[in-house]
């Protein structure tokens, strides 16, 4: 069980460094005077940088067969870069140290994710109980960030990340290895896997209901900040969204049902529909923020289901890498759409026209999500029964 709790507090400081890096980055641009479509091409650009750096680095992974050593190299170069970011005038380095950031960063979370579920496996335990503490370190990070941004600036983030990223360090030497598969890698495994049909299908799933998700997380601070809120409000809309994951990822065991996964991600679809067509029709920031309250319905119910379902699915060998092709569907080619098409849709028409754009999207991944689930998912709870 000492395993399980060094793993523990590892998720609770990397989506701590995550929570100061994704959700505060447009406000940062935006208050060095970019404006919606400059802030959209940068972190769509970050979104291309994500999409190469995943699959490096879960292939990496399972090449090497150690997930512990690969986040230990990860950890220290983000560090350096997230520091650099916040602590810098420079525009070109700014521009520089974001893209680092991006490469060394965003990888950590897919690979911290398969570290979860496989320590789960091994430790007979459920893969909530430690995402738990991941949803807790973003909620307080939040929390933090958006105080520190309004009273002290961009550089108080700096040194926050610094020492955050420092203690990570420690706490990854300390952390065990996931266990690996007995299994050798092989390139026809792999390709079995991405040809399946069901597999296919679930991933297009994935992206589609991941557009709009990308979309709030980039823009969300734009919004409240147009509709006349601060920094702070944002850091609270993003505790209270962290934060409401928290008994949702711990009560996991509980609700997720086997071979119910495509049910329970429509599930969270219909309420992301939800969520953003209520947005869309706020006009007082306070609200804005606490409708974030409905996360606990959408991203740590989807994203659970998911990553089960990925599971059943994926050869046990290409775990890591199955996990990565996830992550980058849910936060890289997603997150690269969102961003240059959001940019847009925002500057040209506002945030209203762009949340009710994004509501309609998740509706039709909901269904889709529902006819997937009649097509795959009531044939295995068929098999199983």
């Amino acid at each position: 069980m000492k395993s399980a709790y060094t793993v523990k507090s590892f998720n609770f400081l990397f989506f701590a460094l995550l929570s100061m890096f994704i959700p505060f980055l447009p406000l940062y641009f935006s208050d060095r005077g970019l404006n919606e479509t400059q802030i959209g091409t940068i972190i769509g650009i970050g979104g291309f940088i994500t999409l190469i750096a995943q699959p490096l680095w879960g292939m990496i992974s399972d090449r090497l067969r150690t997930i512990r050593k690969v986040l230990l190299l990860l950890v220290i170069c983000c560090t350096i870069t997230g520091y650099s970011l916040y602590s810098t005038d420079s525009y070109p380095l700014i521009l520089l140290f974001v893209m680092l950031t991006y490469f060394f960063l965003m990888p950590v979370d897919p690979l911290t994710e398969s570290l979860n579920f496989r320590v789960a496996e091994s430790e007979g335990i459920s893969y909530g109980s430690l995402r738990t503490y991941g949803a807790l370190g973003y909620a307080v990070m939040s929390l933090l960030a958006g105080f520190l941004m309004t009273e002290y600036g961009s550089r108080s983030l700096g040194i926050t990340f610094a020492v955050l990223g420092v203690i990570s360090l420690i706490v990854a030497f300390l952390m065990p290895d996931a266990p690996v598969s007995g299994k050798p890698l092989t390139i026809k495994s792999l390709k079995n896997f991405l040809s399946n049909k069901e597999t296919l299908l679930f991933l297009i799933l994935v992206f589609i209901s991941s557009i709009p998700a990308r979309m709030n997380d980039t823009y969300l601070g734009l919004y409240i900040k147009d509709l006349g809120g601060k920094p702070n409000l944002l850091g609270l809309a993003w505790f209270l969204a962290a934060g409401s994951e928290i008994l949702v990822f711990s009560l996991s065991f509980w609700w997720l049902r086997k071979n119910k996964e495509l049910a329970i991600i429509a599930f969270a679809g219909a309420f992301y529909f939800i969520r953003f067509f209520i947005s869309a029709w706020i006009k007082d920031p306070n609200w804005l923020a606490y409708i974030q309250l409905l996360q606990v319905f959408t991203f740590p119910v989807f994203y659970t289901a998911a990553i089960q379902y990925l599971y059943s699915i994926v050869p046990v060998e290409w775990r890591a890498t199955g996990q990565t092709v996830l992550a980058l569907l849910f936060f890289g080619v997603s997150g690269i759409i969102a961003s240059f098409a959001g940019g847009a849709l925002y500057q040209a028409l506002g945030g209203h026209v762009m949340y009710l754009t994004i509501s309609v999207l998740s509706l039709i991944g909901t269904l889709f999500g529902l006819v997937l689930y009649r097509k795959y998912g009531r044939n295995k709870s068929t098999e199983g029964s």
